[in-house]
């Protein structure tokens, strides 16, 4: 056994889109959306000191070049935080976490098309519940895959990977109880091998470890964690049940819209690069002269004239819509119809343009009420492009209706 770790706090995100086999990604979501989303809630408002971060996902969006810019903006953390980007599954993931140092924030996502999407985080500090390392195997049986970024393959002989793979994992750790929730299998096969009711996960892939973690809030108790994929495994022990925190909106259909084609609209990288900081980090530029705020930042200050020069100044990322419309006119390279909001942020004189999520297209009113979220606004020139959307609070007549609906 490895020296033991501590876990303080989990996060976890689920996007709102979904139905009874699981949550699916918007438009407008991927794995860094997902993850900074995780990221935030397992931090909290407080966002204690992280000094790395393990991000873990099949779904990495940019390859060259990689994500750790975007996610430590999107997640609020500064720009020197070392990022270890890591493609793999759920016993990559609880292996990142047993070896990770105090400060470490171990970050995994899952977003392929066709499969249970979610995200979920967890914090590694020098308080919380212990966590230690029990066992491990590695080996190969790749019943699926992928090339290139291409289509998943499944050689889908679910008795091949019972008998070669799932159970010689499992033997092979000699583990001396059995885990109180297991992470990367189905619900039939996970409760066969748990002791009592282990708890359902909402994602099969990376993130599925960490909700497991999260699911010992339904248990009650610490114990053996197991992931599973493939044919390897990872064990860990949990001392007790961690704080977990959770931002899983109410599920609703996925939107019917149209993917309009055409020419797309290439990147101009010097805007980009230009506007980065301030788009993702959510900053407005305040004028040195006269302290009046402007988003996006302005070499001249509306205010007074200087161009003295200006500072950065966080954004609250709550408001109210001043004003909306909606886009019906196809556009292409944007799924139609969809929302803006010119939104009127709280407790600063600055009203803010953005698309609105999670909610179908023209069903934002002016006067509700919402929070400032990290999405995908745009792919231009195959790079993905970030920036922030409403995600209008439910109502409490819509929230009513989905509860009866899920009864």
């Amino acid at each position: 056994m490895s020296g033991s770790r501590a876990l303080a706090a989990v996060g976890t995100y689920l996007p709102p889109w979904g139905d009874g086999r699981g949550r699916t990604t918007g438009p407008d979501e991927d794995a860094v959306t997902l993850a900074v989303a995780a990221g935030r809630a397992a931090l909290g408002e407080a966002g204690p000191q992280v000094r790395a971060v393990v991000f873990v996902t099949r779904e990495l969006p940019l390859l060259v070049g990689g994500n750790a810019a975007a996610l430590l903006a999107g997640i609020g953390l500064p720009d020197d935080v070392p990022v270890t980007e890591q493609v793999g599954g759920a016993p990559a993931v609880l292996d990142a976490l047993a070896g990770a140092a105090p400060g470490t924030l171990v970050v995994a996502a899952d977003a392929q098309a066709g499969a249970p999407a979610g995200a979920a985080a967890a914090l590694v500090g020098d308080t919380g519940v212990p966590i230690e390392l029990v066992d491990r195997v590695v080996r190969s049986l790749p019943v699926q895959s992928r090339v290139d970024g291409g289509p998943a393959r499944d050689y889908a002989d679910p008795r091949l990977q019972r008998e070669r793979g799932l159970g010689p994992a499992v033997e092979a750790l000699e583990l001396s109880d059995k885990p109180v929730a297991v992470a990367g299998l189905a619900a039939k096969q996970a409760a066969a091998l748990s002791v009592g009711q282990a708890p359902r996960l909402p994602t099969l892939g990376a993130s599925a470890a960490l909700f497991a973690l999260a699911g010992l809030e339904q248990v009650g108790t610490g114990g053996l964690v197991l992931a599973v994929e493939q044919a390897s495994a990872t064990a860990i022990r949990i001392g007790g049940v961690p704080a977990v925190r959770r931002d899983e909106p109410a599920v609703r259909a996925p939107q019917r819209t149209v993917d309009n084609p055409g020419p797309e609209i290439a990147i101009s990288l010097a805007a980009y690069e230009r506007a980065f900081d301030a788009k993702l980090r959510w900053e407005a530029g305040r004028c040195d002269a006269c302290g009046t705020l402007a988003m996006p930042p302005r070499f001249r200050c509306l205010g007074c004239g200087s161009e003295a020069g200006w500072s950065s100044a966080p954004l609250p990322r709550t408001g109210a819509v001043y004003t909306g419309v909606t886009v019906h006119v196809p556009v292409p390279g944007l799924p139609t119809p969809y929302s803006l909001a010119i939104v009127e942020l709280d407790g600063v004189d600055v009203r803010a343009l953005v698309k609105v999520t999670g909610v179908p297209a023209g069903t934002t009113e002016i006067g509700d009420r919402g929070r400032l979220v990290l999405r995908r606004v745009a792919v231009r020139s195959g790079i993905p492009d970030y920036g922030y959307a409403l995600f209008p609070d439910p109502r409490p007549a819509d929230a009513g209706q989905r509860e009866g609906a899920a009864r």
